[in-house]
């Protein structure tokens, strides 16, 4: 009975997976270029020994029509080395005005209307490293995992109220300060708040630190229980050029790995507000400075942890050398005057 169990488990867990990679006219990019289904060169074989990075992008794609695709509403990069079993998540400022391969200048959120490849060649230049891999996934799917893993305790630092009438008030946002239980539809709430003094700049840290808590979540025992049912609810949304394999390795990093680092691109000390053919934008001061910067918190964490070994000390928190995030709580609690 108990073989019988696992066989089925497996089972219900590799046929999901096997679905996540869309093709054809099931690929939610099947109309917008048709390399980027037809001939999508095949990603690296990662050997589990070099740096993995991971492009996860999230859009709203209410009210669109089949083929079209929304400009990115948020976009991360996960970042694991296998060796040292660190973890890094950086979130991509979506207004950033950079270059788009074979497309010319425009904001990065717009990579992803060309394909997936054009937004991980996009990300990849603006970061200086490779990005072996996407997921992309729109707010249904992030609805429908947050909902499947039972929701998530969360703490919610202030007051959040923001009401539509153009999207007629199905995305409204009404949520009160203080710990509280977040579902699928709350959550989705306090990801996307923007509403405040600094917009975007807060609310990308807030993405990052309630997507960690989801991951904690997700490797806990009771979600890896219900691992089938889940892939089940989110397959229909969740498109990767992940493979089966590739994606079973992660999950072994993912599940050793700690979080060590969470970080904004651009940092506030090259990030420079520039106007372009009229609509404000995201410049950045120096995009070599912006690699170096990559690299540097790639190394700070090491360096922090090697001295940490050394001398007992267990703590291991980190910020950019420009201090950005505590710059960004400081400014938000002396500035920010709520929605």
């Amino acid at each position: 009975m108990i073989v019988a169990l696992l066989i089925y488990y497996f089972t219900a867990i590799y046929n999901q997976v096997d679905n996540f990679h869309k093709v054809g006219e099931d690929s939610p990019f099947y109309q917008v270029n048709p390399t980027e289904t037809t001939k999508t060169p095949e990603p690296p074989k990662w050997e589990g020994t070099d740096r993995v990075n991971i492009l996860l992008m999230g859009v709203d794609a209410r009210g669109l029509k089949k083929g079209e695709i929304p400009r990115s509403d948020t976009m991360l990069v996960a970042s694991l080395d296998p060796v040292t079993k660190r973890g890094y998540l950086f979130s991509i400022m979506r207004d950033t005005y950079t270059q788009i391969p074979e497309y010319g200048m425009n904001r990065i959120n717009s990579a992803i209307t060309h394909g997936p490849n054009t937004a991980m060649k996009a990300v990849s230049d603006l970061l200086g490293i490779p990005i072996q891999y996407y997921v992309y996934t729109d707010f249904q799917g992030f609805i429908e995992l947050v909902d499947a893993i039972g929701g998530v305790d969360f703490y919610v630092e202030k007051d959040m109220h923001y009401t539509s009438k153009a999207d007629k008030h199905e995305y409204d946002i009404d949520l009160k300060k203080g710990q509280q239980h977040l579902d699928g539809k709350t959550a989705l709430q306090y990801v996307r708040f923007r509403h405040d003094a600094l917009s975007d700049f807060s609310r990308t840290e807030r993405q990052r630190n309630f997507l960690t808590a989801v991951a904690n979540k997700m490797i806990s025992t009771t979600s890896l229980i219900k691992l089938p049912s889940i892939l089940e609810k989110v397959n229909p949304y969740i498109d990767t050029n992940l493979t089966i394999n590739d994606m079973w390795k992660l999950a072994n990093l993912g599940y050793s790995s700690k979080m060590v680092a969470s970080e904004q691109i651009p940092p506030m000390s090259l990030l420079i507000e520039k106007n372009v053919g009229g609509s404000d934008v995201l410049g950045v001061r120096n995009e070599e400075e912006l690699r170096a910067y990559v690299q540097e918190v790639f190394n700070k964490t090491e360096e922090v942890s090697d001295n940490e070994q050394n001398s007992g000390n267990s703590s291991n928190s980190t910020t950019g050398d420009d201090g950005s995030t505590s710059k960004i709580k400081n400014e938000a609690a002396d500035t920010s005057s709520g929605p």
